[in-house]
């Protein structure tokens, strides 16, 4: 992979890529993927390939009292390209626009596998392991907004 764009796109892009790599076995949908205040991005290759997606939609924090909270959900790159910035960039543009739309904090459920990845961007555990059945172990993770 030389380099990626990150583009906004409808949620029925991000399905494969979301369908292979997290909701194995499950539906790919998730609730609100259609909301008007959604935003799905996916991580192109100059070629269109999708190889990696992410979602952003306003969601109240329960670990956070803040008027402006965004979720972050159905984070996933393409095994292949893992570790290449793909993600990075992603979540940096997403960052960007919930920004513009007045966020003021981000948070995600972070599998457990995915914690340094959160980190290393500037997100912190807030809460002890909790179980979301059926994928396993997760971490409650946030980000205040704008970075300072």
């Amino acid at each position: 992979m030389s380099t990626v764009r990150i583009e906004r796109v409808a949620a029925r892009d991000t399905y494969e890529l979301r369908s292979r790599v997290l909701r194995q076995g499950r539906p790919v949908q998730i609730t609100g993927d259609d909301a008007p205040s959604t935003v799905h991005l996916a991580a192109l290759t100059d070629e269109g390939q999708v190889v990696g997606v992410v979602r952003f939609h306003p969601q109240v924090c329960q670990w956070r009292d803040t008027e402006y909270a965004w979720q972050l959900r159905g984070m996933a790159t393409d095994p292949e390209v893992r570790g290449l910035g793909a993600g990075r960039a992603l979540v940096a543009e997403g960052l960007v626009q919930i920004s513009r739309a007045g966020a003021d904090l981000v948070w995600c459920d972070a599998r457990e596998a995915a914690v340094g990845f959160y980190e290393r961007i500037g997100f912190t555990v807030v809460t002890q392991p909790y179980d979301l059945p059926p994928v396993g172990a997760h971490l409650g993770m946030v980000l205040d907004l704008p970075i300072r």
